[in-house]
């Protein structure tokens, strides 16, 4: 199945893809799982096809700030892992994604030089 669902994947260049298209794995992400916690590190970068990933900022109270939400239009978690940088809020799958394309682990993805060099 191509990833053409995500915005973001399907009007990269075929050069941007080149390293990161055999990475590409679709998951199915279930309401409420959890894909990145505080202050972990992010151990996949995710694209949506469908549903919303939640990015969730948990106080000190036990209360909660929603941040972010992101959909087929973009990512979760490449800052991070191109960086090896941890996640600064909770992520989760808010309502179920049929199809999510991920990327394999941050470490497989940093060996790589055309994405490593990145400026994002």
């Amino acid at each position: 199945m191509p990833h053409t669902n995500n915005r973001i994947l399907a009007t990269a260049s075929p050069v941007d893809l080149l390293d990161l298209r055999p990475r590409l794995r679709i998951v199915e992400l279930q309401q409420g799982q959890v894909v990145a916690e505080s202050r972990q590190q992010v151990s996949k970068v995710y694209f949506p096809h469908s549903g919303i990933l939640s990015c969730v900022v948990e106080l000190r109270d036990g209360g909660a700030i929603e941040t972010g939400m992101i959909g087929n239009d973009g990512e979760f978690g490449a800052a991070q892992a191109l960086n090896n940088k941890v996640s600064l809020q909770r992520s989760r799958c808010r309502c179920r994604a049929r199809r999510a394309s991920s990327t394999q682990t941050t470490s497989k993805l940093l060996r790589s030089p055309r994405l490593s060099s990145s400026p994002c």
